[in-house]
């Protein structure tokens, strides 16, 4: 086997060695953008939903903070008509002061003394007879109570502040339940504007840990893009060096003078079989030398 035979037989070994290096390069970097794209859509499906998610909580904390609004309205409601009820009970006291028998003990006194009674009555240890005495005294003050009360019956201003007295405690009492059915609302929107935004950051942390792999796989198949594209190269130039140097052989012994650069070209040619990356320098060496 001649020189040059031997030379382009190892540089087509080599050669096909890389062409074996670049196809692996690349069926990696496929494999690794299929997984770039797999990461991307999964990201991008993750940030839809959370976006959705999102738009619902909003919905749900604009309605939480209408429903708020309307609580303090109708506390301020609640709270005048309280008022009012205070208001329409100090009168009806009133009124019956002044209506009640005037030889009559004032209602206000009896029910105060019938309440110190009763309490006596539940927190005090008495005797037989001193618990009978007690719950006779009692009796007493019931029936002047109910006394005074037949007498003002028929009291039509009486009757009149007792009607609107009732009327404004049940409006009370409903402005009160209002109250209630509109904070138990909001407190529903406010749950469940919570729970979506809950979700939702669980979902982000999901879509960033996704964004991560996809910069690292991209990374990854760029890595092995630019070894691919290194390996062609590698093959081109071998293309070359073996078809300048099958023509340098061809041509014959060079002359004295440019020994000294082909026996450089030669070193940097047997680098190369070797699989070591070529310089800019070295390739012009070997341009040079007529080795490309």
């Amino acid at each position: 086997m001649t020189e040059t035979e031997e030379s382009v037989g190892d540089l087509d070994e080599r050669r096909e060695q890389e062409i074996v290096l670049a196809e692996k390069h690349r069926r990696r970097r496929d494999e690794l953008n299929d997984k770039t794209r797999e990461w991307m859509e999964k990201r991008d499906a993750l940030n839809g939903e959370v976006r959705t998610l999102v738009e619902e909580a909003v919905q749900h904390r604009e309605l939480r903070d209408k429903l708020n609004n309307e609580v303090r309205e109708a506390k301020a409601e609640r709270d005048r008509l309280n008022r009012r009820v205070n208001e329409l009970g100090d009168a009806l006291n009133e009124v019956r002061r002044q209506r009640q028998p005037k030889a009559a003990v004032p209602a206000g006194k009896l029910r105060r003394d019938l309440k110190e009674l009763e309490f006596r009555q539940m927190t005090s240890v008495l005797s037989v007879e001193k618990e009978r005495v007690l719950i006779e005294e009692m009796g007493h003050l019931r029936a002047q109570l109910d006394k005074i009360e037949k007498a003002l019956e028929g009291d039509v201003e009486v009757k009149k502040f007792k009607d609107d007295l009732h009327a404004a405690k049940e409006e009370a009492e409903s402005a009160h339940r209002h109250v209630g059915q509109l904070a138990e609302q909001a407190q529903t929107e406010h749950d469940e504007m919570t729970r979506l935004y809950e979700k939702s950051d669980g979902l982000r942390r999901e879509a960033d840990k996704a964004q991560e792999e996809f910069i690292k796989t991209k990374m990854a198949a760029d890595e092995e893009h630019r070894k691919h594209i290194d390996r062609i190269r590698r093959v081109h130039d071998m293309d070359k060096l073996a078809h300048g140097y099958s023509a340098r052989m061809r041509k014959g012994q060079p002359a004295e003078a440019e020994t000294s650069g082909i026996r450089e070209a030669e070193q940097i040619f047997e680098r190369f079989k070797k699989g070591e990356k070529l310089s800019t320098e070295d390739l012009m060496a070997l341009q040079k030398s007529g080795y490309l």
